[in-house]
């Protein structure tokens, strides 16, 4: 007898695949146009964000889909078969390892605690994408594709790309997939919220266009302001956006990137961008945090009240009448 449910189940993880696939492939292309290292190596790699938030959200059953979209960016760019399978087979298990790890230190996806956020960047991001990133250089390293000494250059741009593409897209997709429009919110909310768009946006294209470093610094009231007043839906968007700029501006070497080698914009790009999306994490964390607290602490004083209230009319109808 035909299990219908079971086949509906296969239908769905088999569609699931395929969407992280061609999700990883689109990504990995615009992920390309700030190439840095022969022409694959690039200090944004959105798709290992993609990665990642698809294994959260749907479980490892998903990573064939990693596989199949890192297979299709790197079989037309690889030096040789055997350098794009090791080049997949690193590309796949630092997603893999940084589920494993998340899920063993009880990640949740609401993304509302402080040990969250800190999983996500040290167990999420740091620590993993050295897999991906060891074997890739390795990898071009070992096949001729690069010289010796371009190895620990390389392995610093793939270290930062993996990296921030956890860092940075895998809190957008977690805040993306629960928000929601809206119900009740008044023109002077949607004004701030522009307000902060636009501050946000021109202040880091200055900042990253600016001869001086110190002027990255001007970034953080804006996350900040973003944290305490919108949390999570404005926190992600806003770390994105300034880390977006910043990776553009040190792929054209430009502002404070420029006049300096690629290991030492790499090291300071992964810093600013580290920075960025920690503060965005760890503060919507303490604000998340402090919000439920004081929600819990309202119920539990207007369920107080209800019972003194209650334990009041009690006394009364049982006390004997006036004389």
């Amino acid at each position: 007898m035909v299990d219908f449910s079971q086949l509906r189940r296969h239908r769905a993880t088999a569609l699931t695949i395929l969407a992280v696939a061609a999700l990883y492939y689109a990504t990995a292309r615009l992920g390309l146009l700030q190439q840095l290292v022969r022409g694959q190596v690039t200090p944004l790699w959105p798709p290992t964000g993609i990665a990642v938030a698809a294994l959260l959200l749907f479980g490892v059953r998903v990573w064939p889909g990693i596989a199949v979209g890192a297979l299709a960016v790197n079989i037309f760019i690889g030096p040789s078969v055997p350098s794009v399978v090791a080049i997949v087979v690193g590309n796949t298990l630092a997603p893999i390892c940084s589920y494993l790890l998340l899920t063993r230190a009880g990640f949740r996806n609401d993304l509302d605690r402080l040990q969250d956020a800190l999983a996500l960047v040290f167990l999420g991001a740091l620590a993993p994408m050295l897999i991906s990133a060891t074997i890739g250089s390795s990898t071009l390293v070992l096949s001729g594709a690069l010289p010796a000494r371009g190895f620990w250059p390389t392995w610093s741009v793939w270290w930062t790309g993996d990296a921030m593409g956890v860092l940075i897209v895998t809190p957008f997709l977690l805040v993306v997939r629960w928000a929601r429009w809206p119900p009740a919110v008044g023109p002077l909310i949607w004004a701030e919220a522009a307000a902060l768009a636009a501050c946000t946006l021109s202040v880091t294209y200055l900042a990253t266009n600016a001869s001086s470093s110190s002027l990255l610094f001007l970034v953080f009231p804006f996350l900040i302001w973003a944290s305490f007043r919108f949390e999570r839906a404005g926190a992600a968007p806003c770390a994105l956006g300034i880390s977006t700029l910043a990776i553009i501006a040190s792929g054209r070497m430009t502002g404070p990137f420029a006049h300096h080698d690629l290991l030492t914009n790499m090291v300071t790009l992964q810093a600013f961008n580290g920075t960025v999306s920690l503060t965005a994490l760890l503060l919507t964390a303490i604000v998340t945090e402090r919000n439920r607290t004081h929600e819990e602490i309202e119920r539990l004083c207007a369920q107080l009240s209800d019972a003194v209230a209650h334990q009041n009319d009690g006394r009364r109808r049982g006390a004997p009448p006036d004389v």
